[in-house]
């Protein structure tokens, strides 16, 4: 599938993502910076074990000092082109989190995550925010494919990938270790002229 020739020019490798964006007036996603950690730990803290029940990363994460340790090292990510990570806010209020978790500059490729508060779910959030990440990435940023994985189990985060238009690839036996046990993985994933084509006028 890769092979050593071939490969994009520098120039032609898409720009880091945008700080801000706009979803809708009063909700934005907003790259998460060192002076949020304390709010996103308190949101985190508060939402431990709602937040547990599909994303492996809790136990890592004690502290204030253990989210400067992260948002430090997401950071560094996106300056190397390589990911980037929103706070979505709600009228000012951090009420979850969205992340480019992988850029592929090669191949154009992207993938998705992201978690909302508990008392924030249910209200399309996740999914207006999909959706204005997804033409960020497809119209800015000229990125050709967008991923979203959740654990098959995992309903909820399913039903956004299908809202959204997205294809069902296939399913990825042990994808995740969750404390306890491994889950598998529905991989979803839609492309750019697939998502004009659903999109147009």
């Amino acid at each position: 599938m890769s092979g050593r020739c071939g490969g994009p020019t520098p120039s032609d490798l898409p720009s880091l993502p945008e700080s801000v964006l706009l979803i809708e007036e009063g909700l934005e996603l907003r790259q998460t910076m060192l002076d949020e950690a304390e709010e996103l730990f308190s949101v985190v803290d508060a939402n431990r074990n709602y937040l547990r029940e599909w994303l492996p990363w809790l136990d890592g994460t004690n502290s204030v000092e253990d989210e400067v340790s992260f948002i430090r090292g997401v950071l560094e990510e996106y300056h190397r082109g390589d990911g980037a990570l929103y706070s979505i806010r709600m009228n000012g209020e951090l009420v979850g989190s969205m992340s480019l978790n992988w850029i592929d500059r090669g191949n154009r490729g992207c993938g998705v995550g992201y978690w909302l508060s508990e008392e924030h779910t249910g209200q399309g959030i996740a999914t207006r925010s999909c959706v204005r990440l997804m033409e960020h990435c497809f119209d800015d940023l000229g990125l050709h494919r967008f991923v979203l994985e959740a654990a098959t189990d995992n309903f909820a985060s399913r039903a956004i990938a299908e809202r959204l238009g997205m294809r069902l690839e296939g399913i990825t036996k042990d994808r995740e270790w969750l404390y306890d046990h491994y889950v598998d993985s529905a991989l979803y994933a839609i492309t750019s002229p697939e998502w004009r084509a659903q999109n147009q006028d």
